[in-house]
């Protein structure tokens, strides 16, 4: 059977929100990526990063509020972190959930840096919620560093909390190295959390104040390594949306026109389905043959038969 590439974009719900409860769920995602594997698709991984990187955001400021001397660490240094202790548990779950149907593949993770437009407009708004809740007063501190806010109610809590740009990817620093990987006939892990933000300064690497939304990343991921496929796993066994009577509506097969049609028309939620419609439906559109496919972290195997799932496609 003929070898054939999928980058897999693994969602929040792999990973939790503690520790335990990160590495009790990775055995999910270790699951899909060895079926892939089974199936004979060389296997590139992206995740997401939202709880963790918060936490370690959370973690870091009040190390500096404890300790003066120490300055905080930057966001780009914080996703540094989350790619790190992600990809150790990730990959370690892989090699023994591989190692458990007796196949022998190398599974690595690499630190990988995406460049972001400085112009990019989310810059200029930011939307992604991160840390911890914070008072009026540490709020009105951080607004004088220059920083958003934002007050929000929630099951967690309510106060303000900070928020962040979300830019779009341009490049990715590592991809010659995850291609050498690939070729070796290795599982990779690249581009976690959408990759570090960084801007390009000369020959320097500055890190940016922003996260990147890791499904327009795997879709780049995608395209560079000329994947056959692109997979974005989450909670949902399809693409949902509300009807004008409020009711769920699930996607199945869908062409990039199709697809295009929804996102014009403002109907797919602009914070969790649309970023994964219109990466796939980019990913897609660059390339006859390609297909994308949206479904349950628990229904790789499926998905990657389409058998479930929403499919996008030329056809």
């Amino acid at each position: 059977m003929e070898t054939k590439k999928v980058v897999v974009a693994l969602g929040r719900n792999s990973f939790g929100n503690t520790f335990p409860q990160q590495q009790e769920r990775i055995k999910n995602a270790a699951i899909a990526i060895a079926d892939l594997v089974e199936e004979k698709y060389e296997v590139i991984i992206t995740h997401s990063n939202g709880p963790q990187v918060g936490m370690i955001q959370t973690a870091m400021t009040e190390f500096a509020r404890l300790e003066p001397k120490n300055t905080v660490a930057p966001m780009s240094v914080c996703s540094a972190m989350s790619q790190g202790y992600i990809g150790f548990d990730l990959q370690n779950a892989i090699r023994k959930e591989l190692l458990d149907r007796g196949i022998y593949k190398p599974v690595s993770t690499i630190i990988t840096q995406v460049r972001v437009d400085p112009f990019d407009r989310a810059f200029h708004k930011p939307t992604k919620v991160i840390g911890r809740y914070m008072t009026k007063e540490e709020a009105d501190l951080e607004e004088h560093k220059g920083n958003y806010v934002t007050y929000e109610e929630s099951e967690e809590g309510k106060g303000y909390r900070r928020i962040i740009a979300s830019p779009k990817p341009v490049d990715i620093y590592e991809i010659d190295a995850i291609r050498a990987l690939v070729d070796a006939n290795q599982v990779v892990i690249a581009a976690g959390g959408g990759g570090i933000p960084v801007l390009e300064q000369t020959h320097n690497l500055k890190g940016a104040s922003a996260v990147i939304e890791k499904d327009y990343t795997a879709a780049m991921l995608a395209d560079m390594l000329d994947a056959d496929r692109l997979m974005i796993l989450t909670s949902s066994d399809f693409v949902t949306y509300k009807d004008e009577d409020g009711k769920d509506v699930e996607l199945t097969n869908l062409t990039v026109d199709e697809a295009l049609d929804l996102i014009n028309n403002n109907i797919l939620d602009p914070l969790t389905t649309l970023p994964k419609v219109d990466a796939a439906t980019d990913f897609v559109g660059a390339k006859a043959g390609r297909k994308a496919i949206i479904t349950n972290v628990t229904k790789a195997k499926k998905g990657i038969k389409e058998r479930v799932g929403t499919i996008i496609s030329n056809q």
